[in-house]
């Protein structure tokens, strides 16, 4: 039997103001609604009750400000979501849920602001990270996937020698082994809008040959592995939805679009 993973949404507000919490005059981008909906009902209705999921927890500054909203507080009720309370940035907030969870591996990390996420999709990135016996994986969308469905969809790609990719806010930590890796994304989570600084941890060699385009996806992972003593995979969706997460007003707007043309409200 497949192993079931524990589901971590992180929902805290950070530092600045949020664009997209803004705009919808909410204190969180999670609570924004979109065709009724609060984009984290959203995202726990696709989490919710799938054969890959065995629990739910939400990392947040104000748990209160979830029993406020009354999907979201219906759905936290009816799966026993564990409220757990934030830290500082992304990275310190898994590492910190992670120590409080009873029993965490394997574990799904995803966001609150991924409205289109399915429970499909779900299923497959769990499916795969399983199959990989890796002690993290990564979710990713080749820019041909994202691109010939949403050409105006404005993503920040990264290029290998073989394709460029976008991330899809999904994560799956599968093994004590991989805290070396939460770790490493807390020296590195302020330059994930720049690429080359990413690969500049990983060494001069790997960043020149990121920025000659000279790597392919397998061997960045694998240098990763190298570096961080473990063994990294990228899962590659094949769902253009992964990839669109609402970082922006206008990504709010094209969700919404989405969203509507197809009924799901």
């Amino acid at each position: 039997m497949k192993r079931a993973f524990t589901a971590l949404v992180l929902a805290a507000r950070r530092d600045g103001v949020d664009p997209v919490a803004a705009g919808g005059h909410c204190s969180h981008k999670g609570l924004v609604p979109i065709a009724g909906r609060t984009m984290l009902a959203r995202v726990l209705d696709a989490l919710a009750a799938r054969r890959s999921i065995g629990a739910l927890a939400i990392s947040i500054d104000d748990p209160a400000v979830l029993r406020a909203a009354p999907d979201i507080a219906a759905l936290i009720e009816a799966h026993d979501i564990a409220l757990i309370d934030s830290a500082a940035t992304p990275s310190l907030s898994v590492a910190k849920a992670i120590e409080q969870l009873a029993q965490p591996w394997p574990v799904l990390v995803t966001t609150s602001d991924v409205p289109l996420l399915r429970p499909e999709m779900v299923d497959h990135f769990c499916g795969q990270a399983l199959e990989t016996s890796a002690d993290i994986a990564v979710g990713l969308a080749s820019a041909t996937v994202v691109l010939d469905q949403y050409p105006d969809a404005r993503r920040t790609f990264l290029r290998f020698r073989g394709g460029r990719y976008t991330g899809c806010n999904l994560f799956a930590v599968m093994s004590p082994r991989a805290m070396a890796a939460v770790a490493f994304w807390r020296r590195i989570e302020q330059d994930r809008k720049h690429p080359w600084r990413l690969f500049k941890g990983f060494g001069a060699q790997a960043a020149l040959r990121f920025l000659a385009g000279g790597a392919t996806l397998d061997s960045a992972f694998a240098a990763a592995s190298r570096r961080l003593d473990l063994t990294a995979r990228a899962v590659v969706m094949p769902f253009a939805d992964a990839a669109i997460d609402v970082d922006q007003p206008a990504h709010l707007k094209l969700v919404e679009n989405i969203i509507r043309a197809r009924g799901d409200i």
